[in-house]
């Protein structure tokens, strides 16, 4: 019986055979023969695993392929002691019962596609019916799309809600130093408000990593007439309503472009930007804060982490560029970013020394931040140095500490007019230096532990012409803490307290009574992946400062009482 098997695998090895005959020393008939009789034993008939062979590793080069062959085909027989002898070298006889044995199975394997096919033929023509619509609504849609290296996303933010003041109140209008007082106030600024803001990004990338970014803007927080947009006291002005209708005081609904400018790396770990209308905190390789990440901004010195005056979101005309160090993505790396900003001016009748790009009267920002972080914690120092107009970094604080008794334009108006009726202008010292420590932590999983971030900063005045009692140095601090996924997953709750920019001393050396405090709490329902709402309240204990003891004072004691609560629901659509 064993001899009739041999005589089967000849025929199929003879196809191999060179047209010359074969000498007996090239033949190995003992190799052949045991070949083919591992072929007809019973326990290596079909070899299913490459575990029955006792001499194959997981190490040897072929270890992959041999295992496709027995998986796959099932065409791979070994020897009767259960070995493959991989090693040993092959005749042409062993290579054509091997082969054959393949093709064999190879043609079993066609059969039973080509049976498949017929047995599914009406749905496989349906699937490419519907596979060649698909193509020409695809081909429809590049030759008819807006561009096909643009992106338009959107975002919808509608807010209701209001404020209301308590405290000491006077007969006079309410103004913000201390004039009228609670009940003045809520004459002005106490209704209730529906709001919106708007903004349309369209990106463009020329080479996958740049981005040329152009956003539109319009909404109707109208300074000077809402509370949200900071019109009654500063402090209580909304993230979202920030320059949300900047063309003037009483703007809204106006349609404006708000960021323009263009971003690309150079290699690997450096990035420019550049741009007519862009905002240096946005420019930065990393934002150190967690407190509002993937979740709401309420407040808006809250979501400036409490330290304003270095990241005080100057807008206008910047060039800046970003060292990222190049990490594996979950490890923590070094970033150094540097912006340079200059207030959108460009010169004007009434002040022709006034703005300009890289002048002496740019009324400019120059912010620098060492960083260092990762996804779980990181550190941040930062610099801000703000030219001529000295207030601005310091406007998102007590109404004391920001109004500066004196000019802060490098240039002003003196009053008097030369020869030909032109005013004369003249020049003044005027500069702030804004200094800040940020730094973050985040748990690993969400849970009952929040995330905590904390803020603090110094600012330092430089002006020539201080008037006795103006604010000198003042500083601020938070701590924000952020809950993820509470209730449900993708919701999150943020609680933060801290005091936003405060004097502690004077020009006249005297002791300033500037105290207040900041509590914010929000919880960010996330409705599905694009639709969020908001509900968040916020108490301002002494938003005006020092300015409060204009309400009440006796005695030269400082004892006035003025305190904000606002409460509001902030839905957002993206698309």
């Amino acid at each position: 019986m064993k001899l009739f098997k041999q005589l089967l695998v000849a025929p199929a090895a003879l196809g191999l055979l060179a047209p010359t005959a074969a000498g007996a020393t090239e033949v190995n008939v003992a190799g052949m023969a045991d070949y083919a009789t591992s072929a007809s034993d019973s326990s290596l008939e079909q070899v299913t695993s490459i575990n029955q062979f006792s001499d194959v590793y997981p190490t040897d080069w072929a270890y992959q392929a041999l295992s496709n062959l027995i998986e796959r085909y099932g065409c791979v027989a070994g020897y009767p002691n259960g070995t493959y002898r991989g090693a040993r070298a092959m005749t042409r006889f062993e290579a054509a019962a091997l082969l054959n044995a393949c093709l064999d199975r190879v043609t079993e394997v066609t059969d039973e596609v080509k049976r498949l096919m017929k047995e599914f033929e009406r749905e496989l023509v349906i699937l490419k019916g519907r596979v060649d619509g698909l193509e020409a609504r695809v081909g429809e849609l590049e030759a008819t799309q807006f561009s096909t290296t643009t992106k338009l996303k959107g975002k919808t933010t509608f807010v209701i809600g209001g404020t209301t003041a308590g405290g000491d109140s006077t007969d006079a209008n309410f103004n913000r130093r201390g004039s009228g007082g609670a009940d003045a106030y809520n004459a002005e600024f106490g209704a209730i408000s529906f709001n919106y803001d708007q903004r349309l990004v369209l990106d463009t990338s020329f080479s996958g990593s740049d981005r040329l970014r152009a956003r539109l803007r319009a909404g109707n927080f109208r300074k000077g007439r809402n509370a949200f947009s900071g019109s009654g006291v500063n402090l209580a002005a909304l993230d979202v309503a920030t320059d949300s209708s900047v063309v003037d005081d009483n703007a809204s609904n106006n349609v404006i472009v708000d960021r323009l400018f263009y971003k690309f790396p150079i290699g690997d770990e450096f990035t420019v930007i550049a741009g007519a209308v862009a905002r240096n905190t946005e420019s930065l390789a990393m934002w150190p804060s967690v407190y509002n990440k993937g979740g709401a901004k309420i407040l808006d010195w809250t979501a400036l982490m409490g330290t304003s005056g270095v990241y005080n979101k100057e807008t206008g005309q910047l060039i800046g560029a970003y060292w990222k160090q190049d990490v594996e993505k979950g490890d923590a790396g070094f970033s150094v970013s540097v912006n340079y900003v200059a207030d959108d001016k460009n010169g004007n009748i009434s002040n022709p020394n006034k703005g300009g790009f890289m002048t002496d009267n740019s009324e400019a920002s120059l912010l620098a931040q060492l960083a260092y972080g990762g996804p779980q914690w990181g550190l941040a120092l930062g610099y801000r140095y703000g030219q001529c107009d000295s207030g601005n970094g310091l406007r998102r604080g007590t109404e004391f500490s920001k109004n500066n008794k004196w000019n802060n334009d490098c240039t002003f108006n003196t009053g008097n007019f030369d020869a030909d009726g032109d005013a004369i202008f003249d020049r003044q010292a005027s500069s702030t230096n804004s200094f800040a420590l940020n730094a973050y932590w985040q748990p690993e999983e969400a849970g009952l532990i929040p995330s905590v971030s904390l803020g603090w900063a110094y600012n330092t005045v430089n002006a020539d012409n201080l008037v006795d009692g103006s604010p000198v140095d003042t500083q601020s601090w938070m701590v924000g803490l952020k809950w993820d996924d509470v209730f449900l997953k993708g919701n999150d709750m943020g609680f933060a307290v801290g005091q936003p920019t405060f004097a502690t001393s004077l020009e006249d050396g005297g002791t300033p009574f500037d105290g207040n405090y900041v509590f914010e709490w929000y919880y960010n329902f996330q409705v599905t992946d694009n639709i969020a709402v908001t509900p968040a309240v916020f108490y301002l204990s002494r938003p005006m400062g020092q300015y409060t003891s204009n309400l009440v004072k006796d005695g030269g004691n400082y004892d006035g009482q003025f305190n904000v609560f606002g409460a509001l629901v902030q839905t957002t659509f993206k698309f």
